[in-house]
């Protein structure tokens, strides 16, 4: 079943068995009329207005209803927040998810006891009306987004505290709505079939000028104000005149086959196509019978055509012809064609033929190719609109990033970087130790009778610590891992743990700690133990030297001498007034 079900396919033997539709050549070889559209050998395509015969009295052909020819497409979901949230009392939140990414989050309650929840993802911004009475309590605002997208997996979400958040807000709500349009227009005369054919054309037809009448208006570029599609308007190096319309407050340029520049000797005609092949949809007007087949124009852009063509000898005014083609993946728009496809000319088809226009390129941005570089364009805003509206909330509230890092999701700042806020010069609580008990936090490293033993090396296991700026409690050498090292002109006597413990005990008198006045330490010194056999030297001069500043670190590197430490950046010194420990029990 499995070599069966992988088998290769017989090869074609024929032309038609592979080719389903007939080419633009071979339908011109036939008796006509033609139709207006032929779909692409290799399809790819749909076609709406394929009937254009007229039946009965052919001096009144249909119009459309007047609500149909009103209803501009687009994305209405765009509008919600400038509607239903702007100036009005309205909250707005945001936070991370891991799969749905950065979120934006509205939410209004009204007099009538609704919740209108407004949430933006990187794919799409989601709108619900929750009625209270629907709910058993009142949520939380995790569970009011949960309500319009049951995916969203956060803890929390972070209000907005920016007063002017509801610019940012709106900005990016409306970036995919637009006033300005550009449209191609190209004039196909008959018998032409290429790309080639449709750019060379430099003449117009009465029919052709016509038509552009009803479009809209001839305007002079240099120098326009309106809205220029990307025509030059100051050297007129894209001719010296285009056709411009104002329509419902959306302004529309046409690029106009014949009247960009025309160079001699160019095939392609560049300087028309880069126009033209870069718009969205194009308007083809046919002068008489010759079909326009979409693949005529090579085109990375152009998903959409509307076909215009003269209805001949007709004694009852204008007649116009429609059919209308896109992609594939394109869906459809509206309004819809009459059937038959026939218009008169006159204001109702100009609003007929701008609003089909209009909404063919709002249903063109759904297609596979515009709608991924939309989500791309869509997730990078709404980042950037999740980043500023956290940073406006954190200024608000007088914090820096730094500060923010623990309201956000990420660690904590630990003890230590509490502890290093405090030994900052010029702190609000000084330099005092008794603002949170250092002086308890110092006897804990010493117990009665054992002398300071260093953690072994970890993170945190070095010499300083970096990290706050605190030096590390120096060790003595003898302790419960080995014997005591001998000192520098110091006595040959050892003493074992148990036996310091043993003098401890007959010692009664209370460790004596010291204040260090060294700038080689940015905490203070290590409280010294009491003097014992062993522990002790002098220097050359005859002054009292701890034992631990004369026994050599373990890291040290090799070749250290003795008693002698690198030298440190100079660091300000720190008193700390340490409390006495409690008497051993057994003293």
């Amino acid at each position: 079943m499995a070599q069966q079900r992988h088998a290769v396919p017989p090869p074609l033997k024929t032309e038609e068995d592979y080719i389903p539709y007939p080419s633009v050549h071979e339908v011109l070889g036939r008796e006509g009329p033609f139709p207006l559209i032929l779909l692409p050998q290799f399809g790819g395509y749909w076609i709406e207005g394929t009937n254009h015969q007229l039946s009965g009295a052919p001096e009144c052909p249909p119009t459309p209803a007047p609500s149909a020819r009103a209803k501009l497409e687009g994305n209405h979901t765009a509008k919600i927040y400038r509607k239903h949230f702007l100036g009005k009392e309205h909250f707005n939140y945001y936070s991370l998810d891991p799969a749905l990414g950065h979120l934006v989050f509205s939410l209004k309650y009204d007099e009538q006891e609704h919740l209108h929840l407004l949430l933006r993802t990187r794919a799409r911004t989601l709108h619900d009306v929750v009625p209270i009475s629907c709910l058993a309590e009142f949520p939380n605002v995790v569970q009011m987004a949960k309500l319009v997208c049951e995916d969203v997996n956060v803890d929390r979400f972070y209000p907005v505290l920016y007063p002017k958040a509801s610019r940012l807000i709106l900005a990016f709500d409306e970036h995919v709505l637009s006033n300005h349009f550009k449209f191609g227009v190209i004039y196909q005369k008959l018998g032409q079939t290429s790309e080639e054919e449709l750019f060379g054309t430099t003449e117009e037809s009465p029919a052709f000028t016509e038509f552009l009448d009803v479009l809209g208006q001839r305007v002079q570029l240099r120098d326009f104000k309106g809205f220029r599609g990307g025509l030059d308007v100051t050297h007129g190096q894209t001719g010296s005149e285009s056709i411009y319309c104002h329509f419902r407050d959306k302004e529309i340029m046409f690029h106009v086959s014949t009247k960009l520049p025309y160079t001699e000797g160019d095939a392609q005609q560049l300087q028309r196509k880069r126009h033209i092949g870069n718009d969205i949809v194009a308007v083809v007007f046919q002068d008489e019978n010759t079909p326009f087949v979409p693949d005529m124009i090579a085109s990375n852009f152009l998903h959409a055509f509307v076909v215009v063509q003269l209805e001949q000898g007709s004694d009852q005014g204008t007649l116009y012809k429609v059919s209308v083609t896109a992609r594939d993946d394109v869906p459809f728009f509206g309004p819809p064609l009459p059937d038959p496809a026939v218009f008169r000319k006159g204001p109702e088809f100009q609003e007929f033929l701008l609003t089909k226009l209009i909404n063919a390129e709002y249903a063109c941005y759904k297609a596979e190719k515009f709608a991924k570089l939309e989500e791309r364009t869509r997730a990078a805003l709404l980042e950037t609109l999740h980043e500023e509206l956290q940073a406006r909330s954190q200024a608000m509230l007088g914090l820096g990033p730094e500060d923010e890092r623990a309201d956000n999701g990420a660690a904590a700042p630990g003890f230590f970087e509490s502890f290093k806020s405090l030994l900052v010069p010029g702190s609000r609580r000084g330099r005092r130790g008794s603002a949170i008990g250092l002086g308890s936090v110092e006897e804990a490293l010493l117990v009665p009778g054992k002398s300071p033993s260093r953690r072994r090396p970890g993170p945190l296991g070095s010499r300083r610590s970096s990290a706050i700026g605190i030096e590390s409690i120096q060790e003595a050498p003898a302790g419960r891992d080995g014997p005591a090292a001998t000192p520098e002109g110091a006595g040959s006597a050892h003493s074992s743990p148990e036996s310091q413990r043993h003098q401890d005990r007959e010692k009664p008198e209370p460790p004596d700690f010291s204040r260090s006045s060294s700038s080689g330490s940015s905490f203070g010194s290590a409280p010294e133990e009491p003097s014992e056999p062993g522990r002790e030297s002098r220097s050359p001069s005859g002054t009292h030297r701890d034992a631990f500043t004369d026994t050599p670190w373990p890291d040290d590197p090799p070749g250290t001498p003795t008693g002698r430490r690198p030298p440190e950046s100079p660091c300000p010194e720190i008193k700390i007034q340490l409390e006495r420990p409690p008497p051993h029990p057994g003293s």
